[in-house]
């Protein structure tokens, strides 16, 4: 029944129907696709919870500040001392700032419509470091919600107006930091989607030794990516899914890497079949049939697995969930669909100069892996206990991996304008005037709130209270970088205080109180969603395998490679890199994606050792599947991992640490754990791998004789 509906793809003329098909949505998709950058929200506070302090506190800023307002600073440095002639300048520039479009407006009184004690500084006086070789103006801009995307031009204006002979200009802030941000993340689509592809068509040839069959998947997997991508699009604007420049850079790597997986499982599914059935229709219905099952599985692992992301609390995490989980669906559909209706269209001279006649031997049987499985064969119980031990070791890795965050300056891989602006003003005495930490309370206990605040180590003086609509209104100057454990110290220190005013229902906000909230949040999520995407996984296993050691066995075997690439991964960011540490959500984005990817190779292997053993046994199974599979699985490793190090091009260090971190995984679950340890296990435990069924009722231990045998695999 299944080779009939899969050969029903593939036939003579529904091949032809599905190519058809799949065009016509490529074509209605590439429109739609191109606009996803358009309904990203890059906005950091539209990535925290309703339920976040930061957040409540953000929602009742209304009467006091523009929620969209972007502080920003103008340095100025002069080596050897800013002169008068600067100063005068500094000032006429000033005035031009105040001009500009977006700039906060004021009322007849000089205060802005929108009043906040921050903004009502004259912006005329800059103020100037002690030794003088720094001056910095700060200015507001509200220019809507779509404020953040407009930054990077309104940068190169400032640094028109700002510019001075002899005079070094940053622009730093917010305003700066989002001008960077956009810069970081600028051409992400076309530099992404070519250094991928690019990287994956290398492999490829090399895998496939063609000319001309890489070209298929290749197509197969840009349909997927337009598709996904017009899906996403419309569920971000009419479903208020969140779409960020962070996710829609994992969706490229995660579509095109996946994707080339299920193809060289289904390709090198359909050679074998080919040498075994003259009429190549024929062969595809045996290799859908034999393939899409695992194919299944691991797609079905990964949506699910992602789709746990909803648990988060982070908005920014959870919105990844949908987004990879419609990128793995959509690409599991061409995979099993479109790509073998092209290769049945074009026939055996694709796979040239290497055409897999009628006939002609498996290649598979006598290659590298079938030399890996004889020698685990003899001594399996030693092999896959000093694996483990290795394994074990590699994960005191972890004691050096830091996720308490990074501050402004370590976020990038290269040096901003925006980070460098900040640290002259740090090395001349200067605070940054645009990190505020604010507070709203009932207006009644206004006064007794601002008390509570003054006096408190890391803030400057408070403010003089605002009111309004019932609400009171007060903010001080953080004297930290915002997002630094010092800052963090700060905000818990003023919140203890203000929330111990009686009656006052004081909430705490601003920078550092959004990135410890975010901190905060981050490890919350990492306790829960890790428990829940390991049970998912294994329930999944369960019903494919239909055993409960195997799986139980397979997952403890993934968190061990994820320990492992862990732990090495933190030493390379500690000791090579010379990275500070990571991001808060770096450990589980990892998890999320080593688990769930990782367990694909898995899931190919032992999907071929069950179906092997229904004829050979398990023990003769694990080395038929192991010869058979192991070539495209050591492949599909490799262009998973080359995938996600291309994440590195992109200089942010959250993302640089997550490319190399599931690459060290993918390549540890390829070549180690799937072709050393879990074969081994398999050799040593035989039929009992798996209990409570009794699917190898022949079980015994291979003989010198059996290890040496051809290996003849199921038909």
């Amino acid at each position: 029944m299944h080779r009939q509906i899969a050969g029903s793809l593939t036939g003579r003329v529904t091949k032809w129907l599905v190519l058809v098909t799949w065009l016509l949505i490529a074509v209605g998709s590439a429109g739609f696709a191109a606009k996803l950058t358009d309904v990203q929200n890059n906005e950091a506070s539209s990535w925290l919870p309703d339920t976040a302090e930061s957040t409540r506190a953000f929602e009742k800023l209304g009467p006091f500040q523009d929620p969209n307002a972007i502080p920003t600073l103008v340095v100025y440095e002069r080596e050897g001392g800013l002169t008068e002639a600067d100063l005068a300048d500094i000032e006429e520039h000033a005035v031009e700032i105040a001009a500009m479009d977006g700039v906060e407006e004021t009322d007849e009184g000089g205060m802005p419509s929108v009043v906040s004690p921050a903004a009502a500084q004259q912006i005329g006086v800059p103020a100037i470091s002690e030794d003088g070789e720094v001056a910095q103006t700060q200015v507001t801009f509200a220019l809507g919600s779509e404020g953040w995307n407009k930054m990077p031009g309104i940068a190169d204006d400032l640094r028109d107006i700002a510019e001075i002979d002899g005079v070094e200009v940053y622009i730093a802030g917010g305003g700066g930091q989002a001008a960077d941000a956009a810069e970081a993340f600028g051409g992400i689509d076309s530099t992404l989607l070519f250094a991928t592809l690019s990287v994956v068509i290398i492999i490829l040839l090399f895998t496939y030794r063609s000319p001309v069959l890489w070209i298929l998947p290749i197509i197969c997997a840009g349909i997927s990516l337009f598709t996904a991508q017009a899906i996403i699009y419309f569920a971000a604007k009419y479903a208020d899914l969140t779409v960020n420049g962070q996710s829609q850079a994992i969706l490229t790597i995660l579509v095109i890497g996946a994707g080339t997986d299920y193809a060289l499982l289904l390709v090198a599914r359909y050679r074998e079949e080919l040498r075994r059935h003259e009429d190549r229709h024929e062969a595809m219905a045996f290799a859908l049939h034999r393939a899409a099952p695992a194919i299944l599985a691991s797609a079905a692992t990964v949506v699910l697995g992602m789709l746990c992301l909803l648990f988060a609390e982070m908005n920014s995490t959870a919105g990844l969930g949908p987004v990879a989980a419609i990128g793995i669906a959509v690409t599991f559909l061409v995979m099993v669909t479109l790509l073998p209706a092209l290769l049945v269209i074009a026939g055996r001279w694709v796979f040239w100069p290497r055409r897999p006649t009628f006939g002609s031997p498996e290649p598979t049987q006598s290659g590298i892996w079938a030399k890996v499985g004889r020698a685990i064969a003899p001594r399996p119980r030693p092999v896959w206990i000093l694996t483990s031990v290795l394994l074990a070791v590699a994960c005191l890795g972890l004691f050096t991996l830091n996720t308490n965050g990074l501050t402004t300056e370590e976020t990038y891989t290269t040096e901003f304008e925006s980070v460098t602006g900040q640290q002259v003003l740090v090395d001349h005495g200067l605070v940054d005037q645009s990190n505020k930490v604010v507070v709203v309370a009932n207006a009644e206990q206004a006064d007794a709130v601002a008390a509570a605040v003054d006096g408190i180590e890391g803030v400057e003086e408070p403010s003089e209270p605002l009111t309004k609509d019932g609400v009171g209104f007060i903010e001080a100057t953080i004297d930290h970088d915002p997002s630094t454990q010092a800052a963090f110290d700060t905000v818990e220190r003023v919140r203890d205080a203000v929330h111990a005013v009686d009656g006052a229902d004081a909430l705490v906000g601003g920078n550092s109180a959004f990135f410890l909230d975010t901190l905060q949040a981050s490890e919350r999520d990492s306790l829960v969603i890790i428990p829940i995407i390991l049970v998912v996984v294994l329930l999944i296993l369960m019903v494919l395998l239909r055993s409960l050691v195997a799986p139980l066995i397979l997952i403890a075997t993934v968190v061990l490679s994820f320990g492992a690439a862990l732990g090495l991964s933190s030493l390379l960011f500690t000791y090579v890199f010379g990275f500070a540490g990571a991001d808060p959500s770096f450990p589980l984005f990892a998890f999320v994606f080593l688990v769930a990817l990782g367990i694909d190779y898995n899931i190919f292997l032992m999907t071929r050792v069950r179906e092997e053993t229904m004829n050979a046994g398990t023990r003769k199974g694990s080395l038929i599947a192991l010869t058979s599979t192991g070539g495209v699985i050591t492949s599909a490793g490799l262009v998973l991992a080359a995938t996600f190090l291309v994440l590195g091009t992109i200089p942010m260090v959250f993302l640089a640490e997550l490319g190399v971190a599931v690459a060290l995984g993918v390549i540890l679950d390829t070549m180690i754990v799937r072709s050393v340890l879990v074969t081994a296990i398999n050799m040593d435990l035989g039929g009992r791998i798996w209990w409570p069924s009794r699917l190898d009722r022949d079980d015994h231990e291979l003989t010198v004789e059996e290890i040496r045998a051809p290996i003849e695999t199921v038909h």
